[in-house]
């Protein structure tokens, strides 16, 4: 999201004070990938007259191919829409949780989960869109005038049940829930199934099981953890006792990660893990050429391929906020430039090679 504000500079001065940098993006050390083909479907979502979306922020699919998508505008909304793209209903309208979204995923059981930045809350709503759970604590709302949208400052507190402008969420085949948390902290927190604290690591900075803007997390059917570490140019492998496995620092400022399969229950298969080098949502000129791509990689951090570029036409992605990748082969993006989501088919049967960043 945008870091545009007051609490830009105070977040950058919190990093310089403790020996960290907050990075622009940067281009991907990953050469002499292969390119993956792909195709956008035009038009596919479709709003009834009157119905907007505004910046895309997050979006996930559901057992049964439904498709959620949570965005921002005058205010923040969360829309469900068939398997073909078609406007079905919104879900939790002026609920007290939703303010600033940040992003969405759908659980083993079809559960669906808002992050919401704004309120530092996440909320488990039914498949029929009831509240089930939240996590997390609204700041007062008089305080909190003064820190929507992006402002207030880093402050790294580690609370068992209070966020920092938490980003993502994640689950394990056992139902325990993993949150990115955030801007204003620099850790992974693990609860149980029922919404209970297990345990927390991370803080600010570079070395290992330290973050700079855990941003995007995602799990394998094993259990391992995948952090998209976005300030610090890599994602972050834990296990699901949240120890650190490994890094792949080779693929750009991730944005966004997701894991191929779904929640489960069912084995999955193989999986893939996908990993978005996004265009910054500030559109900058020189960012066109060296962001944009998205790598498809082994669990083991061997990439695969590549796809796509940094632009706002169709097939083209303008800062990729989130994905969904149950079908490994079917991708669907949450863009903030755009005001747009895309649904994205990849044919990996007719990669080529190509040198980095010239598709």
């Amino acid at each position: 999201m945008r870091k545009l504000s007051m609490s830009g500079l105070v977040i950058a001065a919190a990093l310089v004070a403790t020996g960290t940098r907050l990075p622009a993006q940067t281009k991907a050390l990953a050469t002499n990938v292969a390119t993956i083909p792909h195709e956008a479907v035009p038009n596919f979502f479709k709003n009834p007259p009157g119905i907007y979306t505004g910046e895309n922020m997050g979006i996930a699919t559901n057992s049964k191919g439904n498709i959620y998508i949570y965005h921002r505008a005058g205010e923040t909304r969360l829309f469900e829409y068939t398997p073909q793209g078609q406007f079905v209903r919104e879900i939790g309208r002026g609920v007290y949780s939703h303010a600033f979204a940040h992003s969405v995923r759908v659980d083993a059981q079809d559960n669906i989960w808002t992050v919401d930045e704004g309120t530092d809350m996440i909320t488990k709503f039914s498949p029929e869109g009831k509240v089930l759970m939240t996590i997390g604590r609204r700041t007062d709302p008089v305080e909190s005038q003064g820190n929507m949208p992006g402002q207030g400052r880093y402050h790294g507190r580690n609370e068992k049940y209070r966020f920092g402008r938490e980003t993502d969420v994640a689950f394990d085949q056992q139902g325990n829930i993993f949150v990115a948390d955030g801007y204003f902290d620099a850790r992974v927190v693990k609860y149980d199934k029922n919404g209970r604290f297990v345990k927390a690591v991370g803080k600010m900075g570079r070395a290992n099981l330290e973050f700079n803007t855990p941003h995007s997390i995602a799990t394998d059917f094993q259990g391992n953890v995948y952090v998209g570490d976005r300030g610090n140019a890599r994602v972050q492998v834990l296990d699901n006792d949240l120890n650190w496995k490994a890094n792949y620092p080779n693929v750009g400022n991730p944005w966004a990660v997701c894991v191929s399969g779904g929640p489960g229950p069912k084995n999955p298969g193989k999986q893939y893990l996908y990993v978005s080098n996004s265009w910054q949502d500030s559109a900058p000129a020189a960012g066109v050429e060296i962001t944009g791509e998205v790598y498809k990689m082994e669990l083991d951090g061997k990439i695969i391929g590549k796809f796509g570029r940094a632009g706002k036409a169709v097939g083209e992605f303008a800062t990729i906020h989130q994905m969904d990748c149950r079908d490994p082969d079917v991708i669907y993006t949450a863009e903030i430039n755009d005001w747009r989501s895309q649904k994205i088919l990849l044919k990996p049967q007719t990669m080529k090679t190509t040198s980095q960043g010239k598709e």
